[in-house]
């Protein structure tokens, strides 16, 4: 049997499913951030009309404020999957490349905390942004070689609480940049009052 202290920095699996149930499954459930979203519809219904992959996003601003669930959302209105992943993870081109190669066409990726890629994992990913194309090394010592393998068309969405921090070339490579900023008390409420609601919680106004 496992057991748990009230200190284990792993949430509990009930916590886990509140949290979800709690997110905004679509941009209409959306409370807030009322110009990226409106943006980001724009964006969204123009790609299904011409059936491509979404322009890359970045989406930037400070912490918590539910750049994580736009992205899934994006997926989602999209009608694609969605892999998530986070800079400091991605430590070799070889674990992005593992990534990329298991995309379906269109889908979305997103990296959290994009600002934290190395320099080797982001010069990796140039071509994959701009012509759906990677680089691996296949075999090793002097019978090494590279192949040039195409994959499917795919949206980045990446995330960051540092914008400065970003490279010049990594940067223009995202079609739609976007602030995420902070909530006024008007909307703080109505996501207090809808987060109630489904967790039938009484509050007092």
């Amino acid at each position: 049997m496992t057991e748990i202290h009230i200190t284990d920095p792993q949430p509990f699996e009930d916590d886990l499913v509140i949290e979800k149930s709690l997110r905004p499954s679509s941009m209409d459930e959306f409370i807030g951030q009322k110009d990226v979203v409106d943006s980001l519809k724009l964006y969204i219904e123009a790609a299904v009309k011409r059936n491509e992959a979404l322009d890359h996003v970045l989406l930037f601003g400070p912490p918590g404020l539910g750049k994580t669930t736009l992205s899934n959302i994006i997926a989602r209105e999209l009608g694609v999957n969605v892999k998530q992943t986070s800079g400091p993870v991605l430590e070799r081109a070889g674990d992005l490349a593992g990534v990329l190669t298991n995309l379906q066409s269109r889908d979305v990726f997103f990296v959290d905390e994009i600002h934290r890629l190395n320099s080797v994992v982001e010069e990796y990913l140039y071509s994959a942004m701009e012509d759906y194309r990677i680089e691996i090394m296949i075999d090793k010592g002097p019978s090494a070689r590279s192949v040039q393998l195409n994959i499917e068309p795919f949206t980045l969405v990446g995330a960051t609480t540092r914008l400065g921090n970003l490279t010049s070339p990594l940067r223009d490579r995202f079609g739609v940049v976007l602030r995420v900023d902070y909530y006024d008390p008007q909307d703080l409420f109505q996501i207090v009052t809808r987060s109630s609601e489904i967790l039938e919680v009484e509050i007092d106004d």
